[in-house]
């Protein structure tokens, strides 16, 4: 009988296999510029990961929201990056949460930009 605590190999094994099942962070997520009021809101299946990409895209220059990167440009300072609101993990595997994202990202988007275009 093995009663040898796990190795190092097996425990990165067991916390990669939690890590790639866990539920993703899906949410919705705001950029503030404060000189401006400017304020653009958006949804994804992984909130985090695509404001660390915004902000990749914005430190290189090939943002595609030109508004935003010229903000960047100005003062990176000036720019906030928040996350509004993450949907929770439903029982219901037929849950849709693509319409929850959309509902979520319209709800906030008409909070915030006060029925202005994106």
């Amino acid at each position: 009988m093995n009663t040898a605590p796990p190795s190092g190999a097996a425990e990165r094994r067991r916390l990669a296999r939690e890590a790639r099942d866990a539920f993703p962070p899906m949410g919705v997520y705001a950029v503030r510029d404060h000189g401006t009021g400017l304020v653009r809101v958006g949804a994804s299946r992984d909130v985090h990961a695509r404001l660390r990409r915004l902000q990749f895209e914005l430190r290189l220059g090939g943002c595609p929201d030109k508004e935003l990167q010229a903000a960047w440009r100005q003062d990176p300072a000036r720019l906030s990056f928040e996350v509004l609101d993450l949907v929770r993990q439903r029982s219901d595997p037929a849950f849709d949460y693509a319409e929850e994202l959309r509902v979520l990202e319209q709800l906030h988007r008409h909070e915030l930009c006060a029925g202005a275009a994106p």
